[in-house]
């Protein structure tokens, strides 16, 4: 039987903004509930602190006073929550897959694990796809920052992956092998083959598009998408930054590690074993020539091996769900969906329990149900196979 064990310092998750009453919660079976109760890179958010230390150093070009004044962080990185192709255990790329009633749950936890960590932002960026703006728009219900500007941008859309789109990764691995899936998957400059024009979940077909179609890949090595969001780094990132301003970026795995990659200088041959979970806030600290600050244990992170960013969940909680994850793709002797098991089931009940009911205008911006998004796209002219 799964064993939790859950500490509530306070009365709800929802009380006042203080680390050290932040909920704790560790599940034995390998999937926690990413709230920690004390991280000893994190300021407290009641603490004193100068201002950023980017409006600091670049004041004097453009004087900007961040809201951000309670933690050093000025970058945020967060992966979307479990959309239903996650749930599914398929490959998504451009497909407008949205999220799970489990992926509003997790999109929630982000913006509780932010709201108690004291960060605040300035602005924020995310995709063209539902699945990441829907977790923006709960991370930033939750933090109360619904006011602060959001772009939207396909440069920051997930990877295309070709002709695999829509197939379940698990049955793909034993086609190809797990080595073979994983190169697709993860490596530097290897694409899936190509997807053709008249696939079913061709993105041309999609509205949003329709004045870009010279631009949409028909396959993305990381190298490839790695190209395009450079561009919306350096024109859009780069100088809010530089103007003392404090980011949040909400994507999909393979577009953050583009961006992370080059951040962290991780070399094309080791980015393979770089993977990133679900709704957990990577938090940075930057210096003056906008590159990490490490950690104040002078130590990477345990998670990954790679990163001098926080993860605001706790490294053995990231640690935990990415070994998860990698079963759930590459292990065929497991036929168990560790998506919809048991166990995380278990974990689902135990987050109600946390956060509290779904506010109505969450549910009503940001959990529609399959049908609703059908009916919708029906109504808005698009193909039901799209």
């Amino acid at each position: 039987a799964l064993s939790c064990q859950m500490i509530l310092a306070g009365r709800r998750l929802g009380s006042a903004p203080s680390l050290n009453r932040v909920a704790v919660q560790h599940c034995s079976a390998g999937l926690p509930l990413h709230y920690v109760s004390h991280n000893p890179f994190l300021t407290s958010a009641g603490a004193s602190r100068p201002i950023s230390s980017s409006s600091k150093l670049f004041s004097d070009d453009k004087p900007f006073t961040s809201l951000n004044q309670n933690t050093p962080f000025t970058l945020c990185f967060l992966r979307h929550g479990q959309s239903t192709w996650n749930r599914d255990n398929r490959f998504i790329g451009w497909t407008d897959t949205p999220l799970t009633a489990d992926g509003v749950l997790e999109a929630r936890v982000a913006g509780q694990i932010l709201y108690k960590s004291g960060l605040m932002f300035d602005e924020a960026h995310t995709s063209l796809l539902r699945r990441s703006i829907r977790t923006t728009n709960l991370v930033l219900m939750e933090t109360r920052q619904e006011y602060i500007q959001v772009n939207k941008s396909w440069r920051l859309n997930e990877r295309h992956y070709g002709s695999l789109v829509g197939q379940n990764k698990k049955e793909v691995v034993e086609q190809f092998g797990p080595e073979k899936v994983k190169s697709w998957r993860r490596s530097w400059d290897d694409p899936p083959p190509p997807m053709e024009s008249d696939h079913p979940y061709w993105p041309g077909k999609d509205m949003r598009y329709r004045n870009m179609l010279e631009k949409i890949p028909l396959a993305e090595s990381l190298k490839d998408t790695r190209a395009r969001t450079a561009v919306f780094w350096d024109e859009t990132v780069v100088p809010s930054l530089k103007e003392g301003k404090t980011i949040l970026i909400v994507g999909h795995e393979n577009n953050l590690r583009s961006m992370i990659m080059r951040l962290e200088n991780i070399d094309p041959k080791d980015v393979i074993n770089l993977s990133l979970p679900r709704a957990v806030p990577l938090a940075y600290k930057l210096d003056a020539d906008l590159k990490p600050i490490p950690r104040p244990d002078g130590k990477l992170d345990e998670a990954t091996g790679f990163l001098n960013g926080v993860w605001l969940g706790g490294d053995d909680a990231v640690k935990k769900v990415l070994e998860r994850d990698h079963k759930q793709v590459y292990d065929t002797s497991i036929k168990e969906n560790l998506e919809t098991g048991g166990k995380w089931t278990t974990w689902r009940n135990w987050m109600e329990f946390a956060i509290g009911e779904t506010d109505p205008n969450q549910s009503a911006n940001s959990a529609h149900s399959e049908e609703d998004d059908q009916i919708n796209d029906e109504t808005r002219g698009k193909g039901a196979d799209h």
